[in-house]
Parts: C-alpha cells; structure tokens; sequence
C-alpha cells in the first residue's frame, strides 16, 4: 500500500517514513503544497497524510484541488490545530479522519489503514483467499491456520492481488506499491517475489497473463 505523506517538519517526515513503512506501508514524503500537488497528479496513492501548517500554503488548499478534481483518495489530517472548529473545518472540507498531534504512530497507522479500506470499498480488516488470510495490522498471512513467513515485499505482492481478486495486474502497478521514489527497483524484482511466492503457496495460486500481468488463480487443481 502506496502513500503520500505531506510534513514540512524534517525529523517528524524522517520518523513517518520509517514508522509507517515498519507498519507495511510504502511512503513518499514532501514538505509543501506545491510538492504535494506534483506528487498526487502524477502518483496514485491509497491514502495521503496531509499536515495543515505548511510553508507554502495550507493543506486544506491542497485536499480542496483534489476533491475538487474528484479525486477520492483518502486524505488523513495531522496537525496541531486540533480545536474543534479545526476537525470541523478539515472533515467538512474533505477529509476521512483527523489526528492532533502529538499522536500515536500505531494509532495513524490503523486510521490510514481504516481510510484505505473504506476508501477501496472493503469493509473487512482481512483479506482471504484460498485458505490463505492476510492480516495487513498485523502483518501476517496464515495458510489453514498456519503461520506463512513472507519478506514484506511478498506480503505487498500477495496483498496487492488479494485486494483485487479477479483483476490482473500488471507488473508496472505493482513496482509502484512496492517502491517508493528512493528506492531502486530491480527489472525482475517482481518476478523473484512472485516466483517465491509460488514456492510458498503452490504453483497454481497466483497466474501470470502473459504481456499483461498477473492475478490470482480462482480453483484450486
């Protein structure tokens, strides 16, 4: 799960990228309104974490070009303004959740979570498959019951089609789930986790459509 986190606070943005990455997300960062404009018209995310009190500008000014764009992704607010009429204002402007800061990072973790599964339509915190179930909060696939270990690239993959059953996707979506700006992506990355994915899960649980993707297999053999 791809995000955007908009802080102009340097240490704050550095302890968001790494926390929320430990939590299993993949997160770009910028520092002002300008930045994240850029970012969100030519990235899509699941989510955005969107500070008010920027250098440039207020955020508020940026969730307001993207709804009024129509763009639905989930926009959770961080901020100290954190008085009533601020949530007002912020949730009435756009917004799915706000934070106050100081906040607890497992605690925005959940909400981005929370604003990510509604915001795909999803209603249940797990996804299941075949016998296979992915807990995302925590991490966690079991197979029957039973604990599955996956490198956090696997358990992006595997989530990936399984929050999309049914649809393939292709090679190029899934580098960006799996990659933020600064890492370095591999030109067989993809396939090294799907090939072990396949090791652990069977040969017949994810397809490859050739020139177009991949996605899951429906029937067990």
């Amino acid at each position: 799960m791809r995000i955007l986190v908009v802080e102009d606070d340097t240490m704050l943005l550095d302890g968001l990228t790494v926390g929320l990455g430990l939590s299993g997300f993949t997160v770009d960062g910028v520092a002002t309104c300008e930045d994240a404009r850029i970012a969100l018209e030519t990235q899509p995310y699941d989510a955005v974490v969107l500070d008010l009190m920027l250098p440039d500008g207020s955020g508020l000014d940026v969730l307001s070009a993207l709804r009024q764009r129509k763009d639905g992704t989930p926009v959770v607010l961080l901020t100290a303004r954190d008085q009533v009429a601020d949530r007002i204002a912020g949730l009435d402007a756009g917004a799915d959740d706000y934070v106050g800061k100081p906040f607890d990072l497992d605690e925005l973790a959940a909400r981005v979570r929370a604003v990510a599964r509604r915001g795909s339509g999803r209603s249940t915190p797990t996804l299941e498959w075949r016998g296979v179930i992915l807990d995302p909060a925590r991490q966690e696939a079991t197979v029957d019951g039973n604990v599955l270990p996956l490198t956090r690239r696997e358990f992006g993959v595997l989530r990936a089609l399984m929050e999309r059953p049914g649809v393939t996707v292709s090679r190029a979506a899934l580098e960006e789930t799996l990659y933020g700006w600064q890492e370095q992506v591999e030109s067989n990355a993809v396939e090294v986790h799907i090939h072990h994915l396949r090791a652990k899960l069977g040969t017949d649980f994810i397809r490859t459509v050739r020139g177009l993707g991949y996605r899951l297999s429906e029937e067990a053999p």
